[in-house]
């Protein structure tokens, strides 16, 4: 299985509700039996994927082509045995809710990725949060 973890910016000029977002990709990767985990703030989209290594690269390829991204960084590309995350999720702060619950709910959403990968969320909702 295929674990693929990227990092972007949002398009400004291709501006997309992270809700519209969040729905295309929960029915492609229920379709293509991919998980993983999708940060979004507005500003910055930090996903992993995981799942079959042609769907998984499929879907990136996609990510790469989507007006809706720009400066995309493929932080790591990895084969696994097992799912970090079994399930989609998408950790959203909304302005004005509580930092410290938000670090913790992501915390709990990536408790059974490797440490990196962890790390790469953790780091990067802390560094947006305090900004």
């Amino acid at each position: 299985m295929l674990q693929l973890v990227y990092v972007s910016s949002a398009n400004p000029a291709a501006p997309c509700p992270t809700q519209d977002i969040l729905t295309v990709s929960r029915r492609n990767n229920a379709r293509d039996r991919i998980t993983g985990l999708l940060y979004a703030d507005g500003g910055r989209f930090l996903q992993a994927l995981e799942g079959p290594e042609d769907a998984v690269e499929a879907a990136y390829a996609r990510i790469q082509r989507d007006p809706r991204h720009r400066a995309i960084v493929l932080l790591s590309r990895r084969i696994v045995d097992r799912r970090a995350f079994g399930h989609w999720e998408m950790a959203h702060r909304a302005p004005g809710a509580d930092a410290a619950n938000f670090l913790a709910d992501v915390q709990r959403l990536t408790a059974d990725a490797a440490p990196d990968v962890r790390g790469t969320f953790e780091g990067l909702v802390q560094t947006r949060v305090l900004a």
